[in-house]
């Protein structure tokens, strides 16, 4: 006989009974484990259900597609992503961008699967998946330009023009994330190399911005 709280599956793995909030963040956990090792065609339904415990069409009830379960999957790794590097208006503006890289840095190594499966959806083929991606992407790097350009009103940055310092900011986020994703999967070097090392490259590419 099942213990109270559970019933059992077809499987034979205990139905643990959640709330509707709790159920729907276990099911995006599994997800983000999944489309990290794999492609969106190489993850089954089916599979998410047993590792979660329920039935197939407990799962269809929270998403009713597999489409919508991965587009839900990438939205909230991106958006807790953004969650954890907010910048804190009680830091002072120098110290904002690095305080981010610190946060990011950390979230990487929390959620490392969550960051893969984030980041697989720039190769995914369907066209809103790519969207939420690129939006998601896009409030990171706003964000960052809006510090440098407060550190350049400040005095603590010489800044670039505007439409370089975007294109900077642009491509040490993709710098970024390619170091970091290689730092996971390596397990090498330390974090505070990595972090010397990705400071090292803002700091050449908004040199680069401005010509010097």
């Amino acid at each position: 006989m099942a213990r109270s709280g559970t019933r059992g599956t077809r499987t034979g793995r205990a139905r643990t009974r959640m709330g509707t909030e709790e159920r729907r963040r276990q099911l995006l956990r599994i997800g983000a484990e999944l489309f990290a090792e794999r492609p969106f065609d190489d993850v089954w339904i089916e599979e998410v259900a047993e590792r979660a415990g329920v039935s197939r069409g407990l799962l269809y009830h929270y998403f009713p597609t597999k489409r919508q379960f991965y587009a839900a999957v990438i939205r909230h790794e991106g958006e807790r992503l953004l969650r954890m590097t907010e910048p804190d208006p009680a830091t002072p503006v120098g110290r904002q961008v690095q305080q981010g890289l610190d946060a990011y840095l950390v979230y990487a190594e929390e959620h490392a699967r969550g960051l893969r499966a984030f980041h697989r959806a720039s190769a995914a083929g369907d066209r809103e998946i790519h969207e939420i991606h690129q939006q998601l992407l896009a409030e990171q790097e706003r964000r960052i330009v809006t510090v440098l350009d407060a550190q350049a009103a400040a005095g603590l940055l010489d800044g670039p023009a505007p439409a370089a310092l975007r294109l900077a900011v642009h491509g040490w986020l993709a710098f970024v994330t390619a170091a970091v994703l290689d730092w996971l999967e390596r397990g090498e070097p330390s974090r505070a190399e990595v972090r010397e090392v990705c400071t090292a490259a803002l700091l050449g590419a908004l040199a680069g911005a401005r010509g010097d």
